[in-house]
């Protein structure tokens, strides 16, 4: 496997490409018009992703298709149809989000290598198994993790054939990739769909700590982190930016080829890196990397900073001052964008020429031969040519044979048969096989794939015939409702552990009802804290948010449920989740509508679980909410600020819509909406699918502060599941701010 250290570029268009190319990239990530998750950008169309493929390839530069979001049901065709595209364009890798992806293209497209996205929130050396075991043979970590956490899940990565991509430039986002809901809840643009509409980056009103962007951080710059990250074994430095314009992805690419190159030659980290604050920025930090965590890292404004650094940079005071530094900025960005637009002049991504000449003479072997981009090919026949009347080779018979190489990759100029003599022939599976022979050296040498067809999955029958209730509880003290409900009792882990400490061990072992329930996160000691829960106790079943719990639950023998923060939404996740960890249930994801919930299929004795009652979480965020909204004494997040802060306030957007920002004990930050998850509709549309139906009890994020009677919340949801018109009134009554818009809007 190789350890070549790859400079890996965005792509948003195609002079976005050619301008990474020219700076130096190792490798370009861009996508189509479909299944990516910059749908901001401008992407491309499947033409010009063959003529971005070979236009790269002449220059020793790889490829990488995003297909890195969520897929609904309905959309599988069109995927298929996409890939049966892709499989014979020549890309490099696909970046995938969706377990669904993972089952379908190694099924059905094995020639294609998989890298797991951000999406997938991968820090912790369980989800590297779990990812290598779905079919991954790069991972991008989570921007969240610092040098130790990358170094040792880079050895993890490497011991399992795994290549490891870091971002090293560009945008950060405050929450967890893959687990941010925000544009979802409130616009119905989710961030696991490619149409995140920045909610971190809004204004609001001024907070108690006298910020009016309280969520927004400064961009991710780790030039000067160089020598650990590659000390760290990384092999993919990855730059953000696809929604940026040429100008930027040459200025950020070639400055850092040219660090690494210097680096690497000499060990000298020195060289000038100006140019980065030229382009797009809002201002610098590597915290993340560094493990420092502290409101340094956040900025005013996330409108570009490059002025403003001009006019500190140049220790400007007077207006006049001021102006002549913008002035100089704005001549030095000319002067790159002259530099670029020299160094991609005459690059194309036309599709080249080419000429077939025939040669037939009597007696000799038939010759195809093919030039294109100055280079020749020669395909001849096994047979000598004969004399033949009545199944003579002639211009018309060849010219019908060649017309399939006006192809994607080549546009069919001219076929000379100038040198064919009437009247002659070879064995009709001979000239079959000069054409596919002819076919498979202008593909670079490469069998051309078949176009393929995916079954439509068969839908079974339920595990149990009529839907139960399952809740979550997050306290011991809720123990009590074992007493009044027969319902699964799923008990929330939390996201932070105290080493060695056997309190959760304890509490499952003293209530045999409660099933543990593992967050999306769990990172460095908290995940190997989780493993020890799991040894301790044994449990027959879980549910899990997180891939590396599932991974080791699958491997332990214990059945487990996939959570509702993994994200699924089609069939095919399922069967993934099925065929590969003996998985048994999952929660479909809570953002996705009815219409788009109804063609999902269970796979055989499969559970399928739905949430009809919950806080509605918006992101969760390693970094912390408070220093910039009430304030908060420590200049940056210690240890004991997960297991011991409990804080809670809301921030009010400049629109006047409220949110919950709450701190729970041995949890991460989070956001919630103003309004608790209550869909009673789902009960109606989908008994007969879903064999249980979920409420969350936690008293988590809750819009309206209000305590609930839990008791009475779970008897009359229970009556609900069993005469959906008797309560329906009482439970709206006892939850005042309520919404089910994510099951109407969808994805």
């Amino acid at each position: 496997m190789s350890r070549k250290l790859e400079l890996l570029a965005p792509g948003g268009d195609v002079e976005a490409i050619k301008a990474a190319i020219v700076a130096g990239a190792n490798a370009v990530y861009c996508g189509l018009d479909v299944f990516n998750a910059r749908n901001r950008a401008s992407n491309l169309s499947m033409d010009e992703l063959y003529g971005v493929i070979r236009l790269a390839h002449e220059y020793n530069c790889e490829v990488f298709l995003t297909l890195n979001v969520v897929i609904l049901e309905h959309e599988i065709p069109i995927l298929v149809r996409l890939l049966n595209q892709v499989v014979n364009s020549g890309v490099d890798g696909l970046i995938v989000q969706d377990m669904g992806v993972f089952n379908i293209v190694k099924k059905h497209f094995p020639t294609l290598d998989i890298h797991a996205s951000t999406q997938m929130t991968t820090h912790n050396e369980g989800q590297i198994l779990f990812l290598g075991k779905l079919g991954a043979n790069r991972v991008n970590l989570s921007r969240e993790l610092n040098l130790p956490e990358i170094t040792k899940l880079t050895a993890v990565a490497h011991e399992n054939n795994i290549l490891t991509e870091v971002f090293v430039h560009g945008a950060l986002c405050i929450a967890f990739s893959g687990q941010c809901y925000s544009s979802s809840v409130s616009v119905g643009n989710s961030g696991n769909r490619g149409r995140c509409s920045q909610a971190c980056r809004d204004k609001y009103e001024e907070t108690a700590a006298g910020n009016e962007y309280p969520l927004n951080l400064k961009d991710n710059s780790a030039i000067f982190e160089l020598p650990q990250l590659i000390e760290a074994k990384v092999d993919s430095l990855k730059i953000e930016g696809r929604i940026k314009g040429a100008l930027y992805v040459y200025t950020v690419t070639e400055t850092w080829r040219k660090k690494i190159n210097r680096f690497v030659e000499s060990g000298d980290l020195t060289g000038d890196d100006s140019n980065l604050h030229k382009v797009f920025n809002r201002s610098f930090t590597s915290s993340f990397l560094r493990g420092n965590l502290s409101k340094d890292m956040f900025i005013d404004s996330p409108k570009d900073y490059s002025a403003q650094h001009a006019i500190e940079k140049s220790s400007a005071i007077t207006e006049q001052e001021r102006q002549v530094a913008q002035w100089n900025l704005r001549d030095d960005k000319q002067a790159l964008g002259d530099t670029l637009a020299d160094k991609i002049e005459g690059l194309t991504i036309d599709k080249p020429n080419l000429v077939i000449s025939v040669k037939a003479e009597l007696g000799e072997k038939l010759v195809f031969t093919a030039l294109t981009r100055g280079s020749e090919f020669v395909v001849t026949s096994t047979s000598l040519l004969r004399p033949s009347k009545e199944s003579s080779i002639t211009a018309n018979l060849l010219t019908k044979r060649f017309k399939s190489f006006n192809d994607k990759n080549h546009n069919l100029a001219a076929v000379d048969f100038s040198n064919l003599n009437e009247g002659l022939s070879v064995p009709f599976k001979e000239l079959n096989a000069m054409k596919k022979t002819l076919a498979f050296v202008l593909n670079g040498s490469v069998e051309h794939v078949p176009p393929i067809e995916v079954p439509k999955l068969a839908q079974h029958p339920k595990v149990e015939a009529s839907p139960r209730l399952s809740l979550l509880i997050s306290d011991e003290k809720d123990a009590n409702l074992c007493d009044v409900t027969d319902a699964d009792i799923y008990f929330k882990i939390p996201e932070s552990l105290k080493k060695g400490c056997d309190k959760y061990s304890e509490i499952l072992l003293s209530n045999p009802r409660f099933i543990p329930w593992f967050p999306a996160v769990l990172i460095g000691k908290d995940y190997l804290e989780a493993v020890r829960i799991l040894e301790l106790t044994k449990p027959k079943t879980i549910v899990t948010n997180n891939s590396g719990v599932a991974y080791k639950a699958f491997e332990m023998g214990i059945e487990w449920i996939a959570g509702p923060f993994l994200n699924t939404t089609n069939s095919h996740a399922l069967m993934e989740m099925q065929e590969v960890f003996d998985c048994k249930g999952a929660f479909i994801s809570n953002e996705i509508n009815r219409n788009q919930i109804k063609n999902i299929r269970r796979p055989k004795g499969f559970k399928l679980l739905y949430s009809i009652y919950h806080p509605i979480l918006m992101m969760t965020s390693r970094q912390c909410f408070f220093q910039r909204t009430v304030g908060c004494k420590k200049a940056a997040i210690e240890d004991n600020c997960m297991l011991s802060c409990t804080k809670a306030t809301t921030i009010t957007n400049v629109k006047g819509i409220s949110f919950a920002v709450d701190k729970q004990k041995g949890g991460y930050p989070s956001i919630y909406n103003h309004e608790q998850f209550l869909n009673l509709e789902a009960v109606r549309d989908f008994s007969d699918l879903f064999d249980e139906f979920f409420i969350d009890l936690t008293d988590i994020g809750s819009g309206s502060k209000e305590k609930l009677d839990k008791v009475r919340l779970v008897q009359e949801f229970e009556r609900f599941l069993v005469d959906e018109n008797q309560t329906k009134e009482a439970l709206h009554d006892m939850v005042e701010v309520k919404t089910n818009a994510q099951y109407e809007q969808g994805l």
